[in-house]
């Protein structure tokens, strides 16, 4: 199943949009599964949706997306913005990585 691909893809390309060359998006994580690196998971798992959609890829839900966010729920829990503040994160990757791709097609066209 390619989308399976793509969704994986688009979730770890996310991820990358965190580093300080990029969009600088830090929660302070300390450690594996803290809830700030909870709030990266949200980020990144959003950003496979929110890309998906872009390509107008269709993503059957699977048990695993719903399995994979059910184990932040401590974010969820404790902060009711969380959701927010998560999908204004992913807006800026998506639009990070909708634009450095545009910018490929363009390169690419031009050569």
């Amino acid at each position: 199943m390619p989308e399976v691909y793509y969704a994986t893809l688009a979730h770890e390309l996310t991820h990358g949009t965190k580093y300080a060359q990029r969009l600088d998006r830090d929660f302070g994580s300390k450690s594996w599964g803290d809830e700030d690196y909870s709030r990266e998971e949200l980020v990144a798992e959003l950003g496979s949706a929110f890309l998906c959609a872009d390509l107008e890829l269709y993503q059957e839900p699977r048990e695993e997306n719903a399995a994979y966010i059910a184990t932040r729920p401590e974010v969820l829990k404790n902060d009711n913005r969380a959701i927010f503040a998560a999908a204004a994160h992913t807006q800026r990757a998506a639009d990070y990585l909708n634009k450095k791709a545009a910018a490929q097609v363009r390169e690419t066209c031009a050569a």
